[in-house]
Formats: structure tokens, C-alpha cells, sequence
């Protein structure tokens, strides 16, 4: 099966897909810089508070509607993806621009909200597109692609501040055509690269150590984002300096393309007949579905020719005279969709994200006021942490689990249960409404929500396989808008009721509201919830360690690294 296709000659390393993948994810986080054109939209639109916070949440909707790129992972190849990727983001994003310029006539409301759901959900294309193609070139290291590209999405909005503050002049409109034009150019400049190849079944050290530099180059660039922020708050920058800053900022996110090009100047030497992991295939798609390796088909893969030979007699008298039905898979096979959502594992990994998540969002979309009733004047502090805290959980989540699978074979959702009993403290922190703790609380917050998504990412491959994993984990990414919609409706009700006692003698309607009460029922809520959430997380670590211990402790990924050399 691996011999299906040829690796051509001057084929391409799937590191520069990797690569591509990073400048991709950047460009479809656009869906997180609400705030930069919020208040300008505000105005062109004449909305008041509550109808602007909902042209936010169809930010989030469109952000997490990812099943149908997830149906058609498979079907087409993941350029066509990124295309449709771009048009979206073009008719969107193109369509914001015109209302809030005024360069063309005055769109509805409900226009505008529709097409902030279709310009996020951009990002789902291109989110599925990256992801899906690089777990599959990267069978062994799925945590570690897992975290990187959540790692480099989560820097997004980061990215973007830094452009919209150094070149756009802080325009909202200068923003907004940047994105209607910027990110389709990066879909139609990096889509050549992004392609499946040939996945390496077998384990490599040098591959490790290219990861670890990845990751490194990641930590440095989020570094040198809140450095460059700092500095703009603090003094005023000149053009030429702030034109500079940008050319580091695009140095360090063209370091991952360092990979390949040092793997095609200094060629490692491998065995006679070894696959190669650093070229791809650039044959058409539909031939290279064989090569799609479904977490059975990559820890099976080194299993001997005989005991493949004896897989398939059996599938061959099961599939025979009598017609059988089909095999019903086992967990970390290739599941089918339908057939992944019949298993529990499958509704507890979607409860558990659903709660860390969604807890974790309706806290970010409160952050401004949740501030205010603390006492922070300013909450700029509040949200620059919280964003490079979700940075840090999400490399660092896919880099931990993969450690603690690799070495202690436990299951990864073992540090999602670890982060929701962080969460559970986090949440009585926030709940007891200082200053003092504000800071530290959403720090603590960031990292947390930041794990869940680069584990649940890698653990819904390794459970249900490859083959369906764009449908699968789009599904599961919608209990983001889920929780989001039924905690923020909560946070909401109890924030108003909380107003009207503190103000009900006032007819002053645009009052905020101060002191603990404003979200302590919300927190304590969100506290019990996340104490729900490590219970499901720890009952679901125990029902799949079996899955695990078959995967890295006696299965294929647990290959001596000595066979590599």
C-alpha cells in the first residue's frame, strides 16, 4: 500500500507544507480581531451594545462551523479548500469594508451579520484544510502538529495587532480591505504547497529535534509580539522603526521554511528502500487516498508481512460469499463518521470540550466588564495576556501530551482533567471579584483554554483515525458556540439583574456595573461546571488508556528509535 505511489523526483518536503500551514493559520484567525473594527462598525451601523456583541457571536459561529470543509476534506484536495477558503473571506470580509468606508451603499443589519459569519468561516476552510493535510503527512507527531499550527492560530490576533497599529494607521477601514484582500493572496500563494505526501511510518530523531525547533521559532515569535506591543503602548514609533519591526515579524514566521531547506541542502543518509519522510508526492489526490494513514493504518505499519498477509485473508473472508457487514472499527481505527458519533467516547470528549471551552470563552467575550466590575481601569493588560496565554496552551498542550504519551503512554485527555481542576480555582479566583487577582486569573484562564484545543485536536485523530477526522473534530469544534451561547446567556442575565440593584433608583441606561456580585453566581456556575468537566475527563482517560497503551507502548507508534538510523 505504501508503494501505491511513486515519490517523484523533485518533490516537495511536506515541512514546506507545514510552513505554508503557519502563514495560513495566522491569516484565518481574522475572526479573533473583532475589537479592531468594532466600534467603526458600531457607528456605520448606528447599533447599540446588544446587537454589536451579536455581530460577535456570528464571528464565533462562523469561526467553529466547520463540517461541510470537514465532509469534503476527503473528496477534494485541500487547494480547492483553501479557494473557497479565500472567497469566502473576499465576499465577507469585502462586504464589512463597503459599510464601514461608505464607499458603497448601506447594508442591512442582518446582511452585515451574515456576512461576518461567512468571512470567519474562512477560517474553517483553511483551518481544515492545514490541519487535516499536515496530521496526515505527520502520523507520529500528530501532538506536536497539533500544537504548533493551534499554537501559530492563537498568535493571530496578535499578528494582526501589530499590523493594524504599525502600517494601517489604526484604520479600521484600512483594516478591513487588508483583510479582504490580504488573506486570499496568502490562500493563493502558499495552496501549491499544501498537498497530502507520503507519510514516514517509521520513527526519527531528526524529526523530533525539527519539531522542537518549530516550537522554539513559535515561542520566540509570541515573545517578540508582546515585546513589539509594549513598546508601542509605550512610546510613539516612527514609520521607519515600525516598518522594521514588521520585517522581523515576517523573518520569524518564514523560520519554519528553514526546515526543509536545510533538509535539502544537507540530505540525511537513510537505509536502502526506506521511505523518505521529507518528500511529497505530487501525484493527484484521489490516488494518494491509500496513503491517507488512519491511526490503525500508522500503527500498524510496521507490523510484518505475514501478519499483513493474514489481515488480509481475513478481511477477505469477510468481505466473501456470505456478505458479511462490515467490521464495526475499534477505537483508534478509522471510524466513519455515524459510526463515531455511537460511541460514548466520542459524546464524552465533546462534553469535555463543550465545558473547558465554552466556560473559557464566555469569560473572553466578558473580559471588558468582568475588568470593570474588578476595578481595572484599562483592561488592555487583561486581554494581551489571555491571548498569549492561549498561545502557550496550545503549543505547549500538544507538546506535553505528546511527551506523556511517548513516555507514560497516558492518554492526552489526562491533561485536559489536570487543566479543568486549574480552571475549577480560576473560576473561585474570578469569583471573588479583586484587582488583585485579575491578572494572574486570566493568565492562568488563557493557558487553560488554550490545552484544550490542541489536545482535543490530536485525541480525536488518534481515537477515530484520520480518514474522517476533518468531520469529526469540526463537529466536536462546535461545542465552542454551543457552550458560548449558553454560558454567555447566563452571564448575561445574571450581569443585568445584578445592574438593576445597583442602579434602580438611576435612569442613566448605559451604566456598568462594579463589585463582585456582577458575575460571582457566574463564576461559582462556571466553577461547578469545570468540576463536571474533570470528572468526565478523568472517566474518559481511563476508558481509552487501553487505546494508548496498544498505540505507543505495543503498537507501531512505539517503534525502537534505533530503526530510524
Amino acid at each position: 500500500m505504501r508503494g501505491a505511489v511513486a515519490v517523484k523526483a523533485g518533490s516537495r518536503p511536506p515541512w514546506v507544507g507545514l510552513g505554508a500551514a503557519v502563514w495560513l493559520q495566522v491569516a484565518g484567525g481574522a475572526s479573533s480581531t473583532f475589537a479592531l473594527y468594532s466600534h467603526a462598525l458600531k457607528v456605520a451601523l448606528g447599533a447599540d451594545q446588544r446587537r454589536l456583541a451579536l455581530l460577535g457571536v456570528a464571528c464565533d459561529v462562523g469561526e467553529n462551523l466547520g463540517l461541510l470543509p470537514g465532509v469534503l476534506c476527503n473528496r477534494l484536495h485541500p487547494a480547492l479548500l483553501l479557494l473557497i477558503g479565500a472567497a469566502a473571506c473576499l465576499v465577507g470580509y469585502g462586504s464589512v469594508w463597503f459599510t464601514v468606508s461608505g464607499s458603497g451603499p448601506a447594508l442591512p443589519y442582518w446582511l452585515i451579520w451574515f456576512s461576518l459569519c461567512l468571512a470567519a468561516n474562512s477560517g474553517a476552510w483553511l483551518g481544515t484544510a492545514v490541519l487535516v493535510t499536515n496530521m496526515r503527512n505527520f502520523p507520529l507527531s500528530r501532538g506536536a502538529v497539533a500544537g504548533i499550527l493551534k499554537g501559530y492560530a492563537g498568535l493571530s490576533a496578535a499578528v494582526y495587532t501589530v499590523l493594524y497599529t504599525g502600517i494601517l494607521q489604526d484604520s479600521s477601514a484600512n483594516f478591513l480591505l487588508f483583510l479582504t484582500l490580504g488573506v486570499p493572496v496568502v490562500c493563493v500563494v502558499t495552496m501549491y504547497f499544501v498537498q497530502p505526501c507520503e507519510p514516514s511510518l517509521v520513527e526519527n530523531s531528526s524529526e523530533q529535534v525539527h519539531f522542537l525547533f518549530t516550537q522554539i521559532s513559535s515561542v520566540l515569535l509570541g515573545v517578540y509580539l508582546v515585546a513589539a506591543t509594549i513598546l508601542d503602548h509605550f512610546i510613539t514609533l516612527t514609520d521607519a522603526l515600525n516598518y522594521v519591526l514588521l520585517v522581523i515579524m515576517a523573518l520569524l514566521l518564514f523560520v519554519p521554511l528553514t526546515v526543509p531547506l536545510k533538509m535539502t541542502l544537507f540530505p540525511s543518509n537513510r537505509r536502502k528502500g526506506q521511505p523518505d519522510s521529507s518528500e511529497c508526492s505530487s501525484a493527484d489526490h484521489e490516488h494518494t487516498e491509500p496513503l491517507l494513514p488512519s491511526s490503525s493504518a500508522s500503527n500498524l505499519g510496521n507490523i510484518d508481512d505475514s501478519d499483513a498477509t493474514d489481515i488480509d485473508i481475513l478481511l477477505a473472508e469477510g468481505e466473501g460469499a456470505v456478505k458479511q457487514k462490515r467490521r464495526r472499527p475499534k477505537r483508534g481505527e478509522d471510524f466513519r463518521f455515524r459510526e463515531a458519533l455511537l460511541k460514548a467516547d466520542f459524546w464524552l470528549l465533546f462534553a469535555v470540550y463543550f465545558i473547558g471551552v465554552g466556560s473559557g470563552v464566555t469569560v473572553l467575550n466578558n473580559l471588558a466588564q468582568v475588568g470593570i466590575a474588578a476595578g481595572a481601569v484599562n483592561t488592555t493588560i487583561s486581554l494581551s495576556l489571555f491571548s498569549f496565554g492561549n498561545f502557550f496552551g496550545r503549543l505547549g498542550g500538544g507538546a506535553v501530551s505528546e511527551y506523556l504519551v511517548r513516555s507514560r503512554t497516558l492518554p492526552r485527555t489526562a491533561l485536559i482533567a489536570c487543566t479543568q481542576v486549574v480552571m475549577v480555582i480560576t473560576y473561585l479566583l474570578f469569583a471573588l471579584g479583586q484587582h488583585a487577582t485579575l491578572h494572574v486569573s486570566v493568565a492562568l484562564l488563557g493557558i487553560c483554554y488554550g490545552v484544550q484545543f490542541s489536545v482535543m485536536v490530536s485525541t480525536s485523530s488518534e481515537l477515530f483515525g484520520l480518514k474522517h477526522f476533518g468531520k469529526i473534530f469540526n463537529f466536536i469544534s462546535l461545542g465552542n458556540p454551543l457552550g458560548a451561547l449558553l454560558f454567555n446567556s447566563l452571564a448575561g442575565y445574571v450581569y443585568d439583574r445584578e445592574v438593576e440593584k445597583q442602579h434602580a433608583t438611576t435612569m442613566d441606561s448605559d451604566i456598568a456595573c462594579h463589585g463582585p456580585n456582577c458575575f460571582r453566581l457566574t463564576f461559582c456556575v462556571l466553577a461547578g461546571m469545570a468540576s463536571l468537566g474533570t470528572l468526565l475527563s478523568i472517566v474518559l482517560t481511563v476508558r481509552i488508556w487501553p487505546v494508548y497503551q496498544m498505540l505507543y507502548a505495543g503498537g507501531s507508534f512505539s517503534q525502537p528509535r534505533s530503526s530510524a538510523h
